[in-house]
């Protein structure tokens, strides 16, 4: 095994906390242009993130050698590594979100889909964005309070994408039976839904970025389901 100074291991955790914070903000980034490219069918911006998504790959990649490099040499203990083994599963959800953002711009990608009225694509993204943000700042400040929010907003944006699907169903049913293209249609309101589904799923992993923060931080499992 090799031994490093405390001083040097210090730096070590400290550094896995900038890393991880840096890929988390890469993260938001690309599901921030992926966004935008669904809301503007901004072509460009769209294969811009799915090109992106191998340097996020390779990011985690290595970042997560860093966490098994720390463990296996450094062997922490108590605190340091449940800060060590929260980091690792935080990455895991980043990349995860960085694949669904992907998704997204693949979904603009595909071209636009007719508007539904009642639904707000957006607005949803928004709210997921803002966990992701809010997820990432938690884990970086160590705020436990943070971390409980974001679990409670959750049930608000889970609550949003379930009445958004239903909306696209309503509306699908209600549409002119006469439409030529129902081919077209049917393609379209599949890509709605999928985009809520990806949605739904980025707060979700926001979640488990707060709740292995929390685990982190107060080594209470109370969020981990």
């Amino acid at each position: 095994m090799i031994v490093v100074p405390r001083e040097e291991y210090r730096e070590s955790l400290d550094e896995l906390r900038t890393d991880v914070e840096s890929m988390g903000k890469s993260v938001l980034g690309q599901l921030l242009r992926a966004l935008e490219a669904l809301e503007s069918d901004d072509y460009g911006a769209a294969r811009e993130v799915i090109e992106n998504d191998d340097r996020i790959n390779q990011q985690y990649l290595e970042l997560e050698g860093d966490c098994v490099d720390l463990i296996a040499l450094q062997q922490p203990v108590a605190s340091d590594l449940r800060f060590v083994a929260a980091s690792f599963k935080i990455l895991t959800d980043l990349e995860r979100i960085g694949d669904l953002a992907t998704n997204l711009a693949r979904y603009a990608l595909a071209g636009s889909a007719e508007v539904i009225s009642e639904v707000r694509i957006q607005q949803i993204g928004e709210t997921a964005s803002n966990q992701v943000r809010e997820a990432i700042d938690a884990y970086v400040d160590g705020d436990s309070e943070a971390c409980r929010a974001i679990d409670v907003r959750d049930d608000e944006l889970d609550a949003s994408c379930q009445n958004a699907s239903e909306a696209v169903v309503r509306e699908l049913i209600a549409s002119e039976s006469d439409r030529w293209d129902i081919e077209q249609l049917l393609d379209d309101v599949s890509r709605i839904l999928l985009t809520i589904r990806d949605l739904e799923r980025i707060g979700d992993h926001a979640v488990n970025i707060a709740a292995r923060t929390l685990y982190m931080n107060d080594g209470e499992p109370e969020l981990i389901y």
